[in-house]
């Protein structure tokens, strides 16, 4: 059970439930009109914190740096919807709902709480140390306490479309160039004397006459052909990168000052 005197540790402080899952940020503790004791915590869920859900604090525990509630996660943010700024105080319309909602015995706690107003008929002078700790109550109310309340800023992120890529394919045409090796055939003019070898055919025809002899002559040239061949797939995928960028905002703070007697500042002092 969280005491009083707890309240500072648990206000802002992570919420997890037994299994170990974060539910979100203790925001407001509400204590019980007549004993003064914790009596629920809200907690602040959903995307930037946008909702509160309300859980018993009586089985709660202080565990290192947060609270621990045994209810699961799902349970607390399906509790009633509660207006937390509705002057700071459950009606017992709102708080019969919550107990039912936790399988807590509505009567059983009316009893206990009549048993308290007994034993502690002091509990009102507790209410300034709870209201330090930003409690809020109609326990608390009655005091000559003044709250001082901050704005705080809260930024989150949100995906939006920053542009569009596309793969187009188009051809074009290029230049090219190769050197290969090209063979020819030349006229090569041999003579030969006569020998005893080659008198004979050289006898063999008419002594004085005309003649032709022909050679055919043999080139190679190029011959250019082309084929397609796939060469690489080319495809678009996205990555994510993170950044960083500074966001500025304004908030408003309030501030409490005391005009004192100038006697009363001396005492103070």
């Amino acid at each position: 059970m969280i005491t009083r005197t707890q309240i500072p540790a648990v206000l802002d402080h992570p919420v997890y439930d037994a299994t170990g899952s974060k539910i979100g940020e203790a925001k407001h503790v509400f204590v019980d009109d007549v004993t003064g004791q914790p009596d629920w915590v809200s907690v602040r869920t959903g995307l930037f914190g946008a909702s509160e859900s309300f859980v018993p604090i009586h089985d709660a525990a202080l565990v290192e740096d947060h609270l621990e509630v045994p209810y699961p996660k799902g349970k607390v943010k399906e509790a009633p919807n509660v207006d937390v700024d509705a002057g700071g105080h459950l009606s017992a319309a709102e708080e019969r709902r919550l107990y039912e909602h936790y399988g807590i015995n509505w009567d059983g706690t009316l009893a206990r709480g009549d048993a308290d107003r007994d034993r502690r008929a002091d509990a009102a002078g507790l209410a300034g140390t709870a209201g330090t700790a930003d409690a809020r109550s109609d326990a608390l109310a009655g005091d000559d306490a003044m709250t001082r309340s901050e704005e705080q800023m809260h930024v989150g992120v949100e995906q939006r479309e920053a542009g569009r890529a596309r793969l187009r394919k188009y051809v074009v045409t290029e230049e090219v160039q190769q050197t290969i090796p090209l063979r020819h055939e030349e006229v090569v003019v041999e003579r030969e004397p006569i020998t005893d070898a080659n008198r004979g055919a050289a006898l063999s025809g008419p002594e004085i006459s005309e003649s032709e002899h022909e050679v055919t002559l043999h080139a190679e040239r190029p011959v250019v052909e082309t084929e397609t061949t796939p060469v690489e797939r080319v495809r678009l995928r996205t990555e994510e990168v993170t950044d960083e960028q500074t966001v500025r905002g304004q908030v408003r703070k309030e501030r409490i000052e005391a005009d004192l007697p100038d006697d009363e500042s001396d005492r103070d002092r």
